[in-house]
């Protein structure tokens, strides 16, 4: 099949497609004359990161075999397309891919309601917290230029740390904390620490020549990022929920394809994708966990008085925040979405 090299292909303009129709086996009517196509999607991860196993590999195998391999994924893993984990979204809305991996918080300004979900208190697990953005999907979905094709969670962050183990909330106070997300920032804050926002794939080269202090990180991510040989202890709780995982598609890429191969697309994917997703993350934490304690990593579990501090100290900032609107709802009302209340 001729294309343009690593571009997706709503950037293929009508009039190259034109040209490339008289002579490329893409099929030009239902999907169904026995022509083949295939997808762009593209991700920063390594080959075995949860997001990669639970849901991009299931989506591809799952679109190949409802289309009896009529369409199917080529897949540019690790950076291969951009190594900037912030820039798959542009990227994706720009028709470099036809699909993308993109981690909402990451950008948070760009995804409001999104990234809400990471507040105290939405979720605890990462198979509640993908139940919780499903929820909310109707809200959420104003958030993107895109079409959403699976919405999971890793699940709420564990604390690592190099040097200080941090046993109570005095012992976070002047750490130097990276973050997933703009939006924990305050949180963070309210407890005397300082945030840094940082993709996953930059933490391990700052934790080890001390540009931070600490990671907070789902656990899933430890064993994927090897940052069992950098951090020396763990705490296992933080008064935060979770950032979200996002698969996307480029909305012309989509309305490209033919109505059947449309249908095989949403077949793929949808809610029982993003569950996938967040299975994956629950076995993933227990690995994760599993790997840093045999890693020789101090495991700290925080005692239910000392989380109750920890959530005393965020609670001016989680209050504050509940009247601000965004759109036409207020955070406490996106909130309850998320919570089914």
């Amino acid at each position: 099949m001729l294309r343009l090299p690593r571009m997706g292909i709503a950037a293929v303009t009508p009039v190259l497609l034109a040209g490339l129709s008289a002579c490329s086996p893409v099929p030009q009517g239902d999907g169904n004359e026995g022509g083949r196509k295939s997808l762009i999607l593209a991700h920063p991860l390594p080959p075995l990161a949860p997001p990669r196993t639970g849901v991009i590999v299931p989506f591809a195998q799952r679109l190949a075999e409802v289309s009896g391999g009529r369409l199917t994924v080529e897949e540019y893993m690790g950076g291969a397309i951009g190594s900037d984990a912030r820039r798959y979204y542009p990227m994706l809305l720009e028709g470099v891919a036809d699909i993308a991996l993109v981690v909402p918080g990451y950008t948070a300004t760009t995804f409001p309601r999104t990234a809400l979900s990471t507040f105290p208190g939405v979720c605890d697990s990462p198979v509640d917290c993908t139940a919780a953005l499903q929820r909310g999907l109707a809200v959420l979905e104003d958030d993107y230029n895109a079409r959403i094709l699976a919405m999971w969670s890793p699940g709420p962050p564990v604390l690592l740390t190099r040097d200080r183990p941090v046993r109570r909330v005095e012992d976070i106070r002047g750490l130097k904390l990276r973050v997933p997300s703009a939006i924990e920032m305050p949180f963070l804050e309210a407890l005397g620490a300082t945030p840094l926002q940082q993709p996953v794939t930059e933490v391990y080269q700052s934790l080890q020549t001390g540009v931070i202090d600490g990671i907070v990180i789902p656990a899933g991510g430890i064993p994927a990022f090897r940052l069992n040989e950098v951090a020396s202890f763990l705490t296992t709780w933080m008064p935060l929920s979770a950032t979200p995982v996002t698969l996307l598609m480029n909305r012309g890429a989509y309305d490209l394809l033919t109505p059947q191969e449309r249908r095989w697309v949403d077949e793929a994917s949808g809610a029982r994708l993003s569950e996938s997703g967040g299975q994956a993350f629950e076995l993933a934490t227990a690995r994760g966990l599993g790997f840093a304690r045999e890693s020789g990593i101090e495991i700290i579990d925080l005692s239910d008085s000392e989380k109750a501090r920890f959530l005393g100290a965020v609670g001016d900032v989680y209050e504050a925040e509940l009247s601000r609107r965004i759109g036409d709802a207020t955070v406490a009302e996106i909130l309850a979405e998320l919570s089914g209340s």
